[in-house]
């Protein structure tokens, strides 16, 4: 990168030095604007946190008591002359990406996005910049999602299927985001829906924000034979672990990008894959670049040295940086995936 770069990446993570401010930061600085909730995005130390208004309930719930402002969609804020904004990523509730301008020259930092509505947080927003900082968690053409509304068709039919035979489906998806969004969609009218813990108490922070179908929490004294023929949605950790022996009969599920790889799912060690990622196929990435009019683009976490250099064959400057950023990682790492493919 170059030194009079409007962003520049340090081992502290994307910095503005002209107005002497971070963007999504993974070591403690004073002042940081925060994109989404996710952990690997949003980490404890800062001094003062700026973000999305939809997002506080998150990073307070997940940080503890923290100096945070919130900002609106769209409303420009300046810091030393540069002039900040933030815009849906429609990654997960409060995602957004941060529009950075300066003397007419405009960046902009996508953190995690994608470009499907899911019906449950914003719906991302193609900004027009100069230079574009984009996600690459699935930049490789075999990543090429259904459409949401067939996917879950796909989730209902099994849960139904199930239940017809006395069985309990279990369904594993991240805890912020992904948990939400499979609730959201999920048919009530099959039976009841049940959740672990975790998804329980994000679920509960984000509601005034989102309706969603009632969910009951289970508990120690929540019995096997009461959960019989209904849905659990719980978080990945939770697979094989001693709570979800209970729910026996069961059959597992993953939501997951990673599903699209062929031998992902038996390396979860579940029943069936679902292919439902909160980031960005292949085509979701290129014409997010194009929408943009970029002509420079970095790449951050994902497949970044392919991803850059399809980019750079039809004729984009593009270039990779690295970061503490994970993605899906947390789902399946990548490195399996791969592997298995």
């Amino acid at each position: 990168m170059k030194q009079s770069d409007l962003l520049i990446f340090n081992s502290k993570g994307i910095y503005c030095p002209k107005a002497q401010i971070y963007i999504d930061p993974w070591r403690p600085v004073n002042k940081a604007i925060i994109t989404h909730g996710h952990s690997d995005h949003a980490r404890s130390g800062h001094k003062k946190y700026l973000t999305h208004h939809s997002n506080i309930p998150i990073i307070r719930h997940r940080l503890g008591d923290i100096h945070v402002q919130g900002i609106s969609w769209n409303e420009p804020f300046q810091v030393n002359g540069v002039t900040f904004s933030l815009h849906p990523a429609g990654h997960i509730i409060g995602s957004s990406q941060v529009r950075v301008e300066y003397k007419g020259e405009v960046w902009v930092f996508t953190g995690d996005y994608k470009t499907e509505d899911d019906g449950v947080c914003t719906p991302y927003e193609p900004i027009k910049c100069n230079t574009l900082i984009t996600e690459c968690t699935f930049g490789l053409p075999a990543f090429k999602w259904k459409p949401q509304a067939t996917v879950f068709e796909e989730i209902n039919a099994w849960w139904r299927s199930n239940k017809e035979e006395g069985k309990t489906s279990v369904l594993f998806g991240y805890t912020l985001g992904k948990a939400q969004r499979i609730l959201k969609h999920l048919d009530p009218s099959i039976g009841k829906i049940y959740t672990h813990g975790a998804v329980e108490n994000m679920t509960e922070v984000l509601r005034p924000q989102l309706q969603m179908p009632e969910t009951h929490l289970i508990t120690k004294e929540t019995e096997g034979k009461e959960i019989r023929g209904n849905m659990v949605v719980a978080p990945p950790s939770a697979h094989g672990s001693p709570w979800v022996r209970k729910m026996v009969p069961f059959e597992t599920g993953t939501c997951s990008g990673w599903m699209a790889f062929r031998g992902a799912r038996s390396r979860r060690a579940t029943d069936k894959g679902f292919v439902l990622s909160d980031h960005c196929d292949w085509q979701g990435l290129l014409q997010s670049i194009k929408e943009s009019g970029a002509t420079r683009v970095i790449c951050t976490h994902g497949y970044t040295d392919i991803f850059s250099k399809y980019l750079r064959e039809i004729g984009y400057d593009a270039s990779t940086e690295n970061t503490d950023y994970e993605g899906e990682r947390e789902e399946i790492p990548a490195t399996e995936a791969i592997q298995s493919a």
